[in-house]
């Protein structure tokens, strides 16, 4: 399994809008399956399926796809309409610009505005007057303007870089598997940098297959977290796929075991961490999708007794196996 389980921080930080507005965070954790009480560790981790239903039970209740974090409403059905317009342009870069221009008409904050220069296309967005001290509608927007444009063009758009205007968050290493290139903090602006060539690029998408893809988007777009083209997301694929060992995913890799550990730590991580992450995700998958004994669990990611599992996975979660599949998390 190569699905990537999500931060807390990104649960707590999508509720501050609902709760601004005066709605109940247990209802919707309860709507999205999370118990109430992972919020209290920030070590815990939820599905993709989980942090899907939140946006989803956030929208439905706000009447709102900026989720009640931006200075006014927008409204459910504004991105489908806008999905609509740009479907049925001939390249990327015209799809873009119209669909940016759709919001413009509602003069919209945070401000997007696309541009070219020395070869790269650079997706801006302004933040200012809007109160969102998590970032989390800022980061929200990126991810789904450039999951978009991949969708659009039928392939993965690699990000050149990723420039943000406020300082780095206690929550940093998750975004290298957002947005899978390099970051800068503290940046002059917000920018979303790709190769200018991309906009050239016809759109192969239809009508039909915008029915298909609004089916579970933009919420399912935010709940994707592995990009897939670094060290650390191809070493992933091999583990998962039952590959044992340092030497062994190396050379399937087609590397030496010293050079893969360069890569991995080049990107801030190891071998073991990889592994322990991949562990630690299928456990909460299996955990929150149930039918699976903690002690068969353990038996499959190959602890050798389910006390030593145990002691794992308080460590990766800050919870017990079993407080994760009850809900009862203390």
């Amino acid at each position: 399994m190569l699905t990537r389980t999500i931060a807390i921080h990104y649960v707590t930080a999508a509720l501050r809008g609902a709760v601004r507005h005066g709605h109940d965070a247990s209802r919707l954790l309860c709507a999205a399956g999370i118990p109430e009480a992972l919020v209290a560790d920030d070590r815990a981790r939820v599905t993709p399926a989980q942090y899907t239903k939140l946006v989803q039970a956030l929208w439905e209740a706000l009447d709102d796809e900026f989720m009640g974090l931006g200075p006014q409403r927008s409204k459910r059905g504004t991105f489908p309409t806008m999905c609509l317009l740009a479907v049925h342009c001939a390249t990327l870069g015209d799809a873009l610009r119209r669909g940016l221009a759709f919001y413009g008409l509602f003069d919209v904050r945070p401000v997007m505005a696309l541009a070219e220069r020395d070869g790269a296309a650079r997706f801006t967005l302004s933040a200012e007057g809007v109160d969102d001290p998590d970032r989390f509608l800022v980061e929200s927007l990126l991810v789904l303007w450039h999951r978009f444009s991949s969708w659009l063009i039928g392939r993965r758009i690699p990000l050149r870089a990723v420039d943000l205007a406020y300082p780095e968050p206690p929550h940093a290493a998750e975004y290298h598997l957002i947005f899978g290139c390099p970051l800068r903090f503290g940046a002059p602006e917000t920018v979303l940098a790709f190769d200018s060539r991309f906009l050239r690029m016809p759109v192969v998408q239809d009508e039909a297959a915008l029915r298909r893809f609004l089916r579970h988007s933009p919420a399912e777009l935010l709940s994707r977290r592995d990009h897939g083209a670094d060290a650390s997301s191809r070493v992933r694929r091999e583990l998962a796929g039952g590959v044992v060992g340092l030497g062994a995913v190396a050379a399937r890799l087609g590397t030496s075991a010293p050079t893969l550990r360069r890569k991995l730590a080049a990107e801030g991580t190891s071998f073991r961490e990889v592994r322990e992450q991949l562990l630690r995700d299928q456990a909460v998958a299996s955990l929150v999708r149930g039918g699976e004994s903690v002690e068969e669990l353990a038996l499959r990611l190959g602890f050798s007794e389910a006390s030593a599992f145990h002691r794992a996975f308080k460590r990766w979660t800050g919870n017990s196996p079993g407080a994760y599949r009850t809900g009862a998390v203390t």
